[in-house]
């Protein structure tokens, strides 16, 4: 056997692991992006919710709350805490995403809403 007869698929190899890299380089792209969106998500889901809550804070506590749950669910969220703070509605919203199986991420995120101040 020759020196080039035992080097014969050194490229494939390299090539082979070059793929591995990209892939893997490309999967966590694509998990910080998952999370990325599902922080935004949780953002829209907050601010929604706390603008349907405030919309109902003369009708009271649970009221205000609830308008802002449905909000927050129609918008992929889950309202972890809500309270009337005089006319301002403040809440927390999470968004969980599972970009790769087995990694499950949670963003949360407070928003506050109410009449305008002069």
């Amino acid at each position: 056997m020759t020196g080039s007869d035992r080097e014969r698929g050194g490229a494939s190899v390299c090539l082979l692991a070059v793929g591995l890299v990209f892939v893997v380089v490309g999967m966590f792209g694509a998990a910080v992006n998952a999370a990325r969106a599902a922080r935004q998500q949780a953002a829209v889901a907050a601010d929604l919710g706390a603008l349907a809550g405030a919309g109902r804070a003369l009708d009271g506590d649970g009221a205000a709350c609830s308008a802002a749950a449905d909000i927050a669910a129609r918008n992929g969220g889950h309202l972890l805490a809500c309270r009337l703070d005089g006319l301002d509605v403040v809440l927390s919203a999470e968004v969980r995403v599972t970009p790769l199986p087995g990694l499950t991420r949670v963003a949360t995120v407070s928003a506050r809403a109410g009449p305008l101040r002069s």
